[in-house]
């Protein structure tokens, strides 16, 4: 799972690739417009960032730049219908990480998003994820705790593998928020507190240490111990 900001304002082709990469549990955030979504870069976090080059209010090229200028370092994807060397190279130059030149395949898509994350070492492919006594296969969308399957709602199941990917990491509940749930969704932090009350009761075995550690004053974490 992947929190992707795609920033298109062609709709067909933004359900098209919303819709493709859904199939793979990614949250897809939507913005058709520069302005609106320099500002969302702002006051959200992504894990990779899918930007069309040319966009009412900004271009992508400037929402590049701007973004890079402000110490963003999420990974970049342009997609764009120019395809000169030169205009390549701007696009790089701006910031981006790679590009994409429209028509493009969803498969060749998902496959440079994933080369994208592997770069920034956020691997989100299927690999299993390990910790302690706990087995969680993110293409299956399977957990298991000493061998024994437990059952998770979405939510669940995207909050315990995000945690799991950053183990021994603190994140508060805006955090948590920011990277779990769509920017639109209506939770607040109280219902962080809620989601972690239920993984600690379908996980936590009396006399061992809880799931996901409060660390007080600050957040919450997964310790691999």
């Amino acid at each position: 799972m992947s929190k992707i900001l795609l920033v298109e304002d062609e709709h067909d082709l933004s359900e098209q690739i919303r819709d493709w990469l859904a199939r793979d549990h990614h949250i897809i955030e939507i913005i058709d417009n520069g302005e609106i979504a320099l500002h969302q870069l702002r006051v959200s976090d992504y894990d990779v960032i899918v930007l069309d080059w040319q966009l009412p209010g900004l271009s992508g090229l400037e929402i590049c730049r701007r973004f890079r200028a402000l110490g963003g370092k999420t990974p970049v994807l342009m997609l764009t219908a120019k395809s000169s060397i030169d205009d390549k190279e701007l696009g790089l130059d701006a910031g981006a990480d790679d590009y994409l030149c429209k028509p493009f395949h969803l498969k060749e898509l998902s496959a440079r998003l994933r080369a994208l994350l592997r770069r920034a070492g956020s691997d989100l492919s299927s690999n299993l994820l390990r910790s302690r006594d706990i087995v969680l296969d993110p293409s299956a969308k399977q957990v298991t705790r000493d061998g024994v399957e437990i059952h998770l709602e979405p939510k669940e199941f995207a909050l315990l593998e995000f945690l799991l990917r950053h183990k021994n990491t603190v994140f508060n509940a805006e955090a948590l928020l920011s990277r779990v749930w769509e920017s639109a969704a209506e939770i607040s932090p109280d219902s962080i507190r809620t989601y972690i009350k239920v993984l600690r009761k379908k996980f936590d075995r009396e006399g061992f240490p809880s799931v996901i550690t409060t660390v007080h004053g600050l957040g919450y974490k997964h310790e691999d111990l």
